[in-house]
């Protein structure tokens, strides 16, 4: 019977498996318990066929459903047992052999993975995203925060981590629909220069710069980080990469570095934001997100990185790790996407919201249970640019760092 393959998979909790006929089995046994709905019996073929990628297909194309608990349950359930989940030894090889073409970012590669994801369609982003339209982890100082506040929080502690001065110049590497260019431009009094490949991105910045009237500070272009020359003056007093990294692609980790240490002045500090992985490289490619969400993207272990920052002879200044933001972050975010979901469903199909809830509950997940976490690397072209102690990062807070409690990963926001 297929269903054997789980028992051998599951051995912490319950898998509560509902057939058509209205029968159930039990898998396991415990906490936690998950539960899945088939649309009939040949669907376990399906799954079992190519787990990594056939369970979110399969949820996309109506043949399962989860129950009680939803979707986050199943991802719980997963991560209980993850180390069961192995993918057989030739899956790996053909992977590892295709790694380096998937993630061969290119120019013309670069542009298109971006508009597979950022160019689909603005409503969708403004209506699940905050108001400031931030779309990367945002920064929860206190139980109490919302989002809003969150991703101004993580604006605020990025522009002290850069450590700017009036007039400074400022270069925004992924700069997204321009929020935090703007806040800086705003906040610091320094010109901005912000990079993307997104044409939604690049006409929505353009045009909010004008209506803030911070036009005559803050530029936006449309170009690839590897075509940009710099300043007239010869370089950026600052750079700051917020999301943009995990789309480089292993193969253009020195590219990416090498040019970061060229446009900085010699006094110049950069901030680099980027999802990481907490455990070591991966050998295969992330199979269902790589080809529905981010193409060409790669997770970074930090031992993938700081080589290729050695490299540079830049100083890796201060290293942060954020946990559970990112997790809270996608918890927001998915409470709204499904807020507007009917919306969502009349304009661009029923399958493309089963598609995005799979991917904000599976990546939510694995924030929460798996081994992502988000890198900060401070770097400075020179070792005593940047404050020798973290006092300048939190002297404005109101109390003490606190021990996270688990009921915070409720959205408030």
């Amino acid at each position: 019977m297929k269903t054997r393959f789980f028992d051998r998979l599951i051995d912490h909790g319950t898998l509560v498996i509902h057939y058509p006929d209205a029968n159930t089995q039990l898998i396991g046994q415990g906490t936690p318990t998950a539960h899945i709905h088939l649309r009939d019996r040949r669907v376990l073929a399906r799954l079992l066929s190519d787990p990594e990628m056939a369970f979110g297909e399969a949820y996309m194309d109506g043949d399962w459903w989860p129950g009680e608990g939803g979707l986050l349950a199943l991802f719980e359930l997963y991560f209980a047992n993850v180390e069961n989940f192995g993918s057989s030894r030739i899956l790996d090889l053909a992977r590892h052999a295709l790694r380096g073409l998937r993630e061969a970012n290119s120019r013309l590669r670069a542009r298109r993975n971006v508009k597979h994801h950022y160019d689909i369609d603005h409503d969708l982003f403004e209506k699940f995203l905050d108001a400031d339209m931030q779309y990367s982890c945002a920064y929860f100082e206190s139980a109490d925060m919302d989002l809003e506040a969150a991703q101004q929080a993580k604006c605020r502690h990025i522009a002290r981590k850069l450590c700017l001065q009036p007039g400074d110049r400022v270069l925004d590497i992924g700069c997204g629909w321009g929020g935090l260019a703007l806040y800086l431009a705003r906040h610091h009094e320094v010109h901005v220069t912000g990079l993307t490949l997104s044409d939604d991105q690049y006409e929505y910045a353009c045009e909010r710069a004008e209506r803030e009237g911070l036009a005559d500070r803050v530029h936006f272009a449309q170009q690839d980080y590897r075509e940009h020359v710099g300043t007239q003056s010869g370089g950026y007093d600052a750079i700051v990469s917020v999301g943009m990294f995990e789309h480089v692609g292993r193969p253009q980790y020195q590219v990416f570095f090498d040019q970061v240490r060229r446009l900085l002045k010699p006094d110049g500090r950069s901030l680099i934001h980027t999802i990481g992985r907490s455990g070591p490289p991966i050998e295969a490619a992330q199979g269902w997100i790589e080809k529905y969400i981010f193409p060409g993207g790669y997770i970074p272990s930090l031992s993938e990185v700081a080589p290729c920052i050695e490299q540079t002879g830049m100083s890796l200044s201060d290293l942060e790790i954020w946990r559970l933001h990112y997790a809270r972050t996608l918890d927001c975010w998915s409470r709204r996407f499904q807020n507007h979901r009917d919306a969502f469903r009349e304009r661009l199909g029923e399958r493309f919201c089963r598609m995005w809830e799979f991917y904000l509950l599976g990546c939510q997940a694995t924030f929460r249970w798996g081994d992502l976490v988000v890198f900060h690397l401070q770097l400075a072209r020179r070792n005593h640019i940047v404050p020798v102690t973290r006092d300048y990062l939190y002297k404005d807070l109101p109390q003490a760092p606190r021990r996270i409690q688990e009921n915070e990963f409720e959205c408030t926001g």
